[in-house]
């Protein structure tokens, strides 16, 4: 929408601002549920925080109430004044119709407009001051479709508590495959358009799906991994949720985002314990020690940080990569932080004075760790996974055969105590899955996830 500069109102702008009172309306319209899609969906790009044409924006109801640099009220106090926008909405005249260099709303979308402001322009929301994104009621998301044309990034994986099954990201839904012989077992829908991160809760019931549509939404869906269905959805948020992490013995889950803002929620009430704002930019990865008591993150602002784990307190700040943090993961001694990103290195470190203690070099940018004992295993964008020994701070495995990037990878729980199924599992940018045999990087399985 450009600057609401012109004070000549046209014939055509005129008639559209029929007179509209609340007696003539008997439809409910919905703030939350019709009108602020509309917003969303149309008007945001140009009438957010960060670009306000005209002065005017729309990204919370309050705001939408305030005049632009025209002084017209967008929603008029009374019915014999001029609604503002409604007006431009509903103007014939391409220079003054807002979306601006766009095609117009649709005849439904401007009726729906028309009556919700007839009926007061009321909102219906708990807080005027929240983000559209917030407002709007959690949606059920369109099925994916039934046959993907071509695989997509696999940036996603989770063994199943049993170790039998492996879910991986798709389009709008989560794929769980066996793993013993890599056939489609079901698909569950009603996540995400992306989905960047999984976890599971500590019974195994509830899978956590952290997900959204970049630069537009973000969420997490709380999924009944036996039925599919979306028990809640929580940390809903105007960017993509990047990663996830259960604090060991609790219902507390950390919510890592693109907003730069970490969310400690309780998965059993759904609410919001704490928000952290440390980062300056996305936070890529949240984990937690393995008692629970510290939580380390990661960002693209070139940082990686521990806090209290009960109250959010920072403790301490390394600055040492001089690029883009992606993964994280806090030694067992509580003691020690690895990190790894773009500058292509793993970088051990000290919590306390946040001082480097050793680096390995990883041959490309890595991704989110995983640590199981004293081996820690680096998604690599050279195509590898890496195992590295943290008693030596060596590269002792390397998992190769992948064609692109090895966006993410997975431990498979070893529940029958046999020592020759200790298995991961690594995925890629093209789409495939592979699991490995630890010991010797040899390959078991390995499939495209394409339904």
């Amino acid at each position: 929408m450009k600057q609401i500069y012109i004070l000549a109102v046209s014939l055509s702008c005129f008639l559209v601002q029929v007179s509209v009172t609340s007696g003539e309306e008997t439809a409910t319209v919905s703030f939350r549920s019709d009108i602020a899609p509309i917003l969303l969906d149309s008007c945001l790009a140009c009438h957010g925080p960060k670009k306000a044409e005209g002065g005017y924006r729309v990204d919370t109801y309050k705001e939408l109430l305030k005049a632009g640099d025209s002084g017209e009220l967008p929603i008029a106090a009374s019915p014999d004044q001029v609604n503002e926008l409604l007006r431009r909405v509903a103007c014939d005249d391409e220079s003054e119709r807002m979306p601006a260099e766009s095609e117009p709303l649709a005849a439904e979308q401007i009726e729906l407009i028309r009556k919700w402001i007839a009926a007061g322009g009321k909102f219906d929301g708990e807080d005027a001051g929240q983000s559209l994104t917030l407002v709007i009621p959690p949606v059920k998301y369109a099925d994916p479709p039934e046959v993907y044309s071509q695989a997509i990034p696999i940036t996603a994986t989770i063994f199943s508590p049993d170790g039998k099954l492996i879910v991986t990201s798709g389009y709008h839904e989560l794929v769980v495959w066996n793993t013993e012989d890599a056939k489609l077992v079901r698909r569950i829908k009603n996540v995400g358009q992306r989905v960047f991160a999984l976890a599971f809760s500590s019974d195994g019931q509830t899978l956590a799906v952290g997900c959204g549509e970049p630069g537009r939404s973000g969420e997490v869906r709380l999924v009944d991994f036996n039925s599919g269905e979306i028990k809640g959805v929580v940390a809903r948020t105007n960017d993509v949720v990047l990663d996830i992490a259960y604090r060991p013995g609790t219902n507390e889950l950390a919510i890592a985002s693109s907003d730069s803002t970490i969310r400690i929620v309780d998965v059993k009430t759904l609410q919001e314990i704490r928000s952290i704002a440390s980062h300056a930019d996305w936070v890529t990865a949240v984990a937690w020690s393995d008692d629970g008591t510290r939580l380390a993150s990661a960002s693209r602002d070139k940082s990686a940080k521990v806090y209290d784990g009960a109250t959010g307190e920072l403790l301490s700040s390394y600055l040492g990569h001089g690029a883009a943090v992606r993964g994280v993961s806090i030694l067992a001694d509580n003691k020690q932080v690895v990190s790894v990103g773009a500058d292509n290195k793993l970088h051990r470190w000290n919590v306390e004075g946040a001082k480097k203690v050793a680096e390995v070099g990883v041959g490309g940018e890595g991704y989110k760790l995983i640590r199981n004992g004293t081996d820690l295993f680096v998604p690599c964008s050279d195509h590898r996974l890496l195992r590295i020994d943290l008693a030596t701070n060596k590269i002792a495995q390397e998992y190769k055969g992948h064609s692109d990037w090895v966006l993410s990878a997975c431990y498979q729980p070893n529940t029958a105590g046999d020592d020759k199924r200790n298995y991961i599992a690594s995925s890629s940018f093209s789409g495939e899955i592979r699991i490995w045999n630890i010991a010797d990087a040899a390959i078991v399985r390995h499939w495209i996830a394409k339904p």
